[in-house]
């Protein structure tokens, strides 16, 4: 589980007053009798879904045709109204009141589905059912009824751009979109600040600034899904009040870089976790940098991914973490097939179904040729045989029939 989700998680489970659920990790023992379809090993209950849609959008990204088995779980697990919930063991039972659906886990499905192609009525029924929770701010919350942050908005933000959708004109009842929402949980340009976006303390509500929610609350003042190319090379902007989401997003940018420019990795900054490098928050913001245009300053950070994210993705033994540096490394110009010497692709194919085969450019010349050579066969032999009828009856066959 990614600390992004992990943030969000812990958010949601306190105003619901349960108890927070802790991340799968690789030490977590696998459940028996896990679906077939499923990405990843360790415990699908806090993170199935969100996993599984990073999984076949990263193998997208890559060029890599998931396995069908492995898209029907994805699509199998919503809800009759487009929401999903992080993992339904059982998805032929009805959803009721008692599941509990999340923005996250229906913004990554989206996300996944809307590249793979061929579900424009499942994405477009999972839109509805956002559209549905929206917050009068314009934002979006972990789950219904949660107060806006920007982790939960960023990501839904993407999923509506991957949609179709405009993101400006999906509004709540107050009139309000995203980006306003996007606006008011950005930071002020003081030594307090600094231009990041905040995540909200679980007792004051009082926002403090976030690395993991600046890179969610980038993407989602610039419009951009998980996927991105990387914008136009530019300079840190220098902070300024944010008057639209667009100049957030520039000051959340600004403040990534600067954050990153000395060890050129993120640190935990979860309660009750040891100050350590988070790689997962690291690959966000490398993202975040890149879709705003500052690819100089994400190149640090980027070579910190390429020397340990392999390793944490393995120890971390989720498929998302892999996905992450998937999207990191598309996002910065790097081969996800040799990142750090490491295949990354490769190490997230073999975590689920093996994907569908696409047939190479190798074998579609072969077929060529065999075609070309069938071709050149049957032509010899028609010309053997117009020439053992007679040139007459070739020139008036060619009057009469041109091929």
């Amino acid at each position: 589980m990614t600390a992004r989700r992990s943030a969000a998680a812990l958010a949601a489970t306190a105003v619901l007053c349960m108890a927070a659920a802790p991340a799968a990790t690789a030490d977590t023992p696998a459940p028996k009798n896990l679906p077939s379809g499923l990405y990843g090993k360790t415990d699908p209950k806090y993170d199935g879904v969100f996993r599984q849609a990073y999984a076949l959008l990263a193998q997208d990204t890559a060029g890599v045709k998931p396995a069908a088995k492995a898209v029907d779980w994805l699509t199998g697990q919503a809800c009759d109204n487009g929401s999903y919930a992080a993992y339904r063991e059982d998805p032929s039972e009805k959803c009721d009141a008692k599941t509990v659906v999340d923005s996250n886990s229906t913004a990554s499905a989206i996300q996944a589905l809307a590249a793979l192609g061929g579900h424009d009525a499942d994405v477009k029924k999972s839109v509805e059912w956002l559209r549905s929770v929206q917050n009068e701010d314009g934002g979006w919350g972990y789950n219904p009824g949660i107060p806006s942050d920007a982790n939960s908005t960023g990501l839904v933000v993407g999923a509506l751009k991957a949609a179709g959708e405009n993101p400006a004109e999906v509004k709540s009842q107050k009139d309000k979109a995203a980006g306003d929402a996007l606006v008011a949980l950005s930071m002020p340009c003081d030594d307090k600040g600094k231009g990041a976006f905040g995540l909200a303390d679980m007792k004051s509500g009082k926002l403090a600034p976030n690395a993991d929610a600046t890179a969610a609350g980038v993407l989602g003042g610039l419009e951009q899904g998980l996927v991105v190319q990387a914008a136009a090379k530019t300079e840190p902007a220098k902070c300024a009040k944010a008057g639209d989401a667009k100049q957030a997003a520039a000051n959340g940018a600004a403040y990534l870089a600067d954050t990153l420019a000395k060890d050129g990795f993120l640190t935990s900054s979860l309660p009750g976790s040891e100050d350590q490098p988070d790689y997962g928050n690291t690959a966000d913001a490398v993202v975040a940098l890149s879709a705003a245009g500052l690819t100089e300053q994400a190149k640090k950070p980027l070579a910190e991914l390429e020397k340990n994210g392999a390793a944490w993705a393995k120890t971390s033994g989720s498929p998302a973490a892999y996905s992450q540096l998937i999207f990191a490394a598309h996002a910065a110009g790097a081969d996800p097939e040799d990142f750090g010497g490491t295949d990354l692709v490769s190490a997230l194919n073999k975590m689920g179904p093996a994907p569908q085969k696409a047939e190479s450019a190798d074998s579609s010349e072969d077929k060529k040729k065999d075609d070309d050579s069938s071709m050149s066969v049957w032509w010899i032999i028609g010309v053997f045989f117009v020439a053992s009828v007679g040139v007459g009856f070739l020139f008036s066959g060619r009057k009469k029939n041109q091929l």
